[in-house]
């Protein structure tokens, strides 16, 4: 995750519609294990500690460059750890969560992890979709790319892993995204698109958010993330 969306978000990303919606879509895919994660990218770790507290995950250890230092903390009496670098972990789940278009060799990294894993370790991984999406909010997260299906089936591939699903999310919002992207273009606003909002605002977008996550596993037309599951 990126820490200049929780910066601009602050408390309120707990119960922000983006960050809830994509926790529990995470969750509907990962349900009916505990797993063991390594969360790469993770910033804060705020995916890894909804999991903890919501029993989808027994551990987990959150990777950063960013990191001054390493520590640990514990969740729910769950271990919480945070590491500038790792050379093996015996995790059974990775988490990529919008990481992948930060790097120029995405193969390289997602590759990378899934060698310091046991095989059959699974990998989530979430990336921004649509290219003809790229706007301000883009180059102030410093994003190198936004993918499709395709684009990311291939960095996968490339990465030695096999796809389990694919699909997009936020399908149900992708009109509205459009329609904001679309008016920032023409008033020249800069930075993020994200930010807090009202609880009616905030309670309608988690609501059709949650509906989708009955049906995200067939949508292949669109969405602002791709949702990728799968393994080495």
């Amino acid at each position: 995750m990126d820490l200049k969306e929780e910066e601009i978000l602050g408390e309120a990303i707990d119960s922000h519609w983006y960050y809830t919606s994509k926790a529990e879509m995470m969750a509907a895919h990962l349900r009916g294990r505990s797993y063991k994660l390594l969360d790469v990218g993770a910033g804060s770790g705020w995916f890894s500690r909804w999991l903890l507290k919501n029993d989808v995950a027994s551990r987990s250890t959150c990777v950063d460059i960013g990191y001054p230092k390493d520590s640990q903390t514990e969740i729910n009496g769950k271990e919480l750890c945070f590491k500038k670098a790792i050379d093996q972990s015996d995790a059974d789940m990775i988490l990529m969560m919008d990481v992948l278009e930060h790097v120029d060799d995405d193969v390289a990294l997602l590759k990378s992890y899934l060698d310091k894993t046991p095989t059959g370790t699974g990998a989530f991984i979430t990336v921004p979709a649509f290219q003809f999406l790229w706007s301000p909010h883009d180059e102030y997260l410093e994003h190198r790319r936004r993918y499709t299906i395709q684009s990311l089936t291939e960095t996968v591939v490339g990465a030695g892993a096999h796809v389990q699903s694919i699909h997009y999310f936020y399908g149900g919002v992708f009109p509205i995204a459009m329609m904001v992207r679309l008016l920032n273009r023409i008033t020249g606003r800069q930075g993020s698109d994200l930010r807090p909002h009202g609880k009616v605002v905030n309670s309608i977008l988690a609501g059709i958010c949650a509906v989708e996550c009955y049906v995200m596993r067939a949508n292949k037309i669109a969405g602002l993330s791709v949702v990728c599951l799968c393994s080495r």
